[in-house]
């Protein structure tokens, strides 16, 4: 089964707040560099249980600019349409998750999400650290669908996720 998002999870989102919350200063955005510990996912679930997160992962493969547009002409053919819509591309074609514990001390970087308790007031605040703790309380049951169709960047070292960097999609 292959996934495909143009866009679109932050679709809902805009449709329910004003476009200016939405609306971020493209410029600035620095794609996040990648190492040999480093893979994009989609979470699929998160659980606390002995005093312990675990994060579940079904990695992705994540393309930008040329490379999107060269994936998307190879997996959707469509004569119409010739480029990613909005400069990105994500492929899925396997589900694979796999879960990992998520470090007590793990570096969290978001892009946007909930902090005031209101999406009308989100706003793109790049690369803004949160801890481990405010990130897990950010899939809850009425904001964990949204949270969890973002793509994530999850270094892992010794099979503990030590660095998480939510994706920016314009």
């Amino acid at each position: 089964m292959r996934k495909k998002l143009w866009g679109g999870i932050l679709l809902a989102a805009v449709c329910l707040l004003p476009l200016q919350a939405v609306v971020a200063d493209d410029s600035r955005y620095q794609p996040t560099k990648q190492t040999p510990d480093t893979q994009t996912v989609y979470i699929t679930d998160i659980e606390t249980k002995d005093g312990h997160t675990y994060v579940t992962a079904d990695p992705i493969q994540w393309y930008e600019g040329e490379a999107a547009n060269q994936a998307f002409r190879e997996h959707e053919q469509d004569p119409d349409m010739t480029e990613a819509p909005d400069g990105y591309y994500i492929v899925n074609d396997v589900v694979d998750p796999h879960t990992y514990e998520l470090s007590p001390d793990a570096v969290v970087e978001l892009q946007y999400y909930n902090s005031t308790g209101k999406w009308s007031e989100a706003d793109i605040n790049w690369n803004e650290r949160v801890s481990e703790a405010k990130f897990v309380s950010l899939f809850t049951p009425s904001d964990k669908e949204i949270m969890m169709g973002f793509p994530y960047h999850l270094t892992v070292q010794d099979g503990k996720i030590v660095k998480v960097v939510q994706q920016y999609v314009p």
